[in-house]
């Protein structure tokens, strides 16, 4: 296996503030952070819509999956936080709309609030290229 670390941003200004990346591939290993609903303007996208914020994040997340040289079809875990999870079911719309026939392994879990209040989810993805 290529141990070589490929470090992969987004632009947020959170990633230098806190020190992280979007993702990080080594060798076939991709794994994408806590993706928030933030539009390429700065501002959350979709206030108070669980399904648009999960579109959002999902956006981000394929698109650092494909900076990574991975794609959708080589995810193999998702994890959904949620503020509510009793909105699970607008998540999981958003999650099946993207992986109806990949079918990952995927978490719903709770969490008492995110970074900005505003955002309701956040989603993180593992992948693993052939």
């Amino acid at each position: 296996m290529n141990g070589t670390r490929q470090l992969i941003g987004s632009g947020s200004p959170l990633e230098p503030e806190i020190g992280f990346s979007r993702a990080v591939r080594v060798g076939p290993y991709v794994a994408v952070a806590g993706t928030a609903p933030i539009g390429d303007d700065g501002a959350t996208v979709g206030p108070g819509d669980v399904h648009a914020q999960t579109v959002r994040c999902l956006d981000i997340a394929e698109r650092a999956l494909e900076a990574a040289g991975a794609s959708l079809d080589d995810v193999v875990r998702t994890r959904i936080m949620l503020t509510d999870v009793t909105t699970w079911r607008e998540a999981a719309r958003a999650h099946g709309e993207r992986f109806a026939s990949v079918r990952p392994v995927t978490t719903f879990v709770e969490v008492s609030r995110f970074i900005d209040p505003a955002w309701l989810v956040e989603v993180e993805v593992d992948a693993v290229l052939p």
